[in-house]
């Protein structure tokens, strides 16, 4: 059997996402490194791995590509189901995937790096302008995220009950995100404790931007 693959760079989001499931699953695998500020993941080797030329994408031990983060998270928890990152109810796992898809598709795809970088060279925006638009993104979601889990009784010691579900792993990445563009943590002190009560768990840290082998 092949060993897995996970296409990936250490900063993006996305791929700590699938980095954190990885880790929670005790999943070996063979970390490739594409540098996305190089232009790495834009070269014929990788467009011949994923076509969209995007991070992170999973080649599991079948040959099997699978790109888009939450994607990959469902798959590993159908493949590794322990431990699982989504609840076993139905009303769980809608509200699970709510959360997950609040930073998913509202915060990052306006906040990526194709997005900063277009908004440099199309509109001329300054580092200043662009860490503005970042932060702007990350409030328009996380106001709303942080009532939410605040209100719920469905929250527990994670965004979803006491154990950490695919929510968790989009939070804790998201807010290693907002560190580069020094978003004020202080509005949101649920999520803050979410992520804190994350960290404490070895798999976030280990799969931590910092402490992978391409980090700068």
């Amino acid at each position: 059997m092949s060993e897995i693959i996970l296409h990936n760079y250490f900063r993006s989001s996305t791929s700590y996402r699938v980095r954190i499931a990885l880790a929670m699953k005790g999943l070996k695998y063979d970390y490739v490194a594409h540098h996305l500020r190089h232009g790495e993941h834009r070269g014929e080797g990788y467009l011949a791995v994923n076509p969209q030329g995007l991070v992170p994408a999973l080649i599991w031990t079948d040959g099997t590509m699978i790109a888009q983060s939450l994607a990959i998270i469902e798959f590993l928890d159908e493949m590794a189901p322990q431990p699982p990152l989504l609840p076993a109810d139905p009303h769980g796992r809608a509200r699970v995937r709510m959360l997950s898809q609040m930073i998913a598709c509202d915060i990052h795809p306006v906040n990526n790096l194709r997005i900063l970088s277009a908004l440099r060279s199309r509109y001329g925006a300054d580092d200043a302008e662009s860490a503005d638009w970042f932060r702007h993104w990350v409030n328009e979601t996380f106001q709303p995220l942080e009532k939410i889990l605040s209100l719920s009784p469905q929250t527990g010691k994670f965004c979803h009950g006491d154990q950490p579900t695919m929510a968790d792993l989009c939070l804790v990445a998201q807010i290693a995100n907002n560190a580069r563009f020094n978003v004020d943590m202080a509005p949101y002190p649920v999520i803050s404790r979410i992520r804190n009560a994350c960290m404490e768990i070895p798999a976030f840290v280990e799969a931590a931007p910092q402490h992978q082998p391409d980090a700068e």
